[in-house]
């Protein structure tokens, strides 16, 4: 492949995917700062495995493995040197953002980011719509096991979202 070929794929699937790119880095980072970090993180990697794409899975697949797994890389590596228990000292960063989202979109996104990696990323394939079994083949896990997780993932959510808006904690 020539650089050339690589560049042209490189552009036509960033184009065509950074909604997924950009999911991944909000569910993984949330200062400003961090999310730069990590898409750079996720777009070199993205660039160095073209040439390795065998078509074996569809791209938003593959592009979805790469991104999660050095999602996940990141944020292990990233939490050596930051210790950051909750969402407090950085709540100001998801309210100075020009565009204003809806308060249920930023809890939601709160939430999964208190989620171990696995279960954040099984979290982000599902709500793009993934079966069990693409997710299980995307994470190296059994559909069984991803069956479990969603539950208990759903289950944390449904009580976390009753705390949160019944009670206003």
């Amino acid at each position: 492949m020539t650089e050339n070929e690589q560049h042209h794929i490189y552009e036509k699937w960033l184009g065509q995917h950074k909604a997924l790119i950009f999911k991944i880095v909000r569910a993984y980072a949330f200062s400003a700062m961090d999310q730069d970090d990590l898409f750079q993180e996720i777009i070199i990697q993205i660039w160095h495995s073209i040439p390795s794409f065998r078509h074996e899975a569809s791209v938003t697949t593959w592009l979805y493995r790469i991104s999660l797994n050095t999602a996940i890389k990141w944020t292990r590596k990233e939490r050596k040197y930051y210790h950051a228990d909750n969402l407090d000292n950085v709540q100001h960063i998801l309210q100075e953002h020009s565009i204003q989202m809806d308060e249920r979109l930023i809890w939601l996104y709160e939430e999964i980011y208190k989620l171990d990696a696995i279960d954040r990323s099984i979290t982000l394939l599902l709500l793009d719509g993934f079966s069990y079994k693409d997710i299980a083949g995307i994470l190296g896990i059994t559909e069984s096991n991803v069956g479990v997780k969603i539950n208990r993932i759903k289950k944390y959510l449904i009580t976390k979202s009753k705390k949160h808006y019944y009670h206003g904690i």
